[in-house]
């Protein structure tokens, strides 16, 4: 029949149509658009892996359809090779999988470069040819009970390495801080031991979290590139004045819980920090700001040796906690305005000399401490202390008589 003939038989088109998109998916999809080599891949990781009680994330992978259009988590490239890699329902507080990490399938995903996994229960180790895979940018398995050693080697294209909170242990290889396009890297919560390599100078990097392992020796140069630090819970120990003036751009910088001494750098006063913690260390000496935090600033130098006195420079800081030093005289008045107008939120001055604290009423949403000190705390600012906010209201005199700081 012509083409003339037929534009007057609507009913013979429709049958045309079907018939052309009954040939389309008369062949397997995935057969016809996925590698075999990732097709075989995919499967090996649906044999090992499980879905948690309560999660359905593998309820979409059928392999009778096609992996690249169904299968949550996969994505692939126009010529059938999967380049991301998403294992998991990402929703916040979904339940994770569990079995073993397939490193032996993923090494053969060569166009990967995008690899994640939510938080679950898959044990296992990292093995350099997952690591290393030549196209990987980005690379997070954090929230499992991944163990044994980081791997030596890694692409060298990864931009993101996320390995928090599994049970990785031995030390950082040095040859995953060479990475020239690393910029975040996140270590935190395994226990990793050993010293921080030296060759972190010369990474680009912009995010650094090493908290929570156990790692020792002093803090060698840092690039000065950081935005974000945190090697907060380690054993590191040493003077930390040198490393810190050199990172201009820090905005968020934590290294609770170490051992750290010496002065604490006025210059980082200066920088656009917006969470400065310090607290649990062994810093000392008088506390001279070179500039005022933005306001709202969080800062946390609790439980150090630091004296003298308390600086006005603080004002601008939505909450401080100087609790647990050697702070003496009085408590400057713009500090002390700054917690009665609830500009401050949080002013923890407990345990240390101050002779004077100046707080009268606060608002309800502030949050203001100053008990055992050398002069009794107003009955408002009493009220506000928490449950473990001082031996006592006041320090004996014994205790106050002529101290300096």
């Amino acid at each position: 029949m012509s083409a003339r003939a037929m534009r007057h038989h609507p009913r013979l088109l429709l049958l045309l149509a079907a018939a052309l998109l009954l040939l389309a998916t008369a062949a397997p999809a995935a057969e016809a658009t996925l590698h075999p080599v990732d097709y075989l891949a995919l499967q090996a990781v649906r044999r090992a892996l499980t879905d948690l009680p309560g999660s359905r994330f593998f309820s979409t992978w059928d392999f009778t359809s096609d992996p690249c259009a169904s299968f949550a988590g996969v994505s692939c490239s126009g010529d059938g090779r999967v380049v991301s890699l998403a294992l998991g329902d990402p929703r916040a507080g979904a339940p994770g999988l569990a079995g073993p990490f397939p490193s032996a399938a993923l090494a053969t995903l060569s166009a990967l470069s995008s690899l994640s996994l939510v938080p679950g229960r898959v044990t296992g180790r990292l093995t350099p040819s997952v690591a290393a895979l030549p196209a990987l940018r980005f690379l997070a398995l954090s929230g499992n009970l991944l163990s044994g050693d980081l791997p030596s080697a890694f692409s060298p294209a990864l931009r993101t390495v996320d390995l928090s909170k599994n049970a990785f242990s031995g030390r950082i290889p040095p040859s995953l801080l060479n990475l020239r396009a690393l910029r975040t890297l996140v270590l935190s919560h395994n226990a990793l031991a050993g010293t921080i390599p030296r060759s972190v100078a010369a990474a680009p990097l912009v995010h650094l979290d090493l908290r929570s392992n156990r790692l020792s020796g002093g803090v060698p140069p840092l690039p000065s590139t950081l935005v974000y630090l945190s090697l907060a819970g380690n054993r590191l120990s040493g003077r930390v004045a040198p490393v810190l003036r050199r990172l201009p751009r820090l905005a968020f910088l934590d290294l609770g819980r170490n051992w750290f001494s010496g002065e604490v750098p006025g210059e980082v006063f200066a920088f656009r920090i917006t969470y400065l913690q310090l607290r649990k260390n062994a810093f000392s000496g008088e506390l001279r700001p070179a500039g005022r935090l933005p306001p709202g600033a969080t800062v946390d130098l609790s439980h150090n040796a630091l004296t003298g006195g308390v600086p006005p420079e603080l004002a601008t800081a939505g909450a401080v906690y100087l609790n647990g030093n050697k702070f003496a005289g009085e408590v400057p008045r713009e500090v002390a305005a700054a917690a009665e107008g609830g500009r401050m939120r949080v002013l923890f001055l407990q345990d240390n000399f101050l002779t004077g604290i100046g707080v009268g009423g606060v608002p309800a949403s502030a949050a203001v401490c100053a008990h055992w000190n050398c002069v009794a705390p107003p009955p408002a600012v009493v009220a506000a202390c928490p449950a473990k906010g001082g031996r006592g209201r006041r320090r004996p005199p014994a205790q106050c008589g002529g101290h300096r700081g």
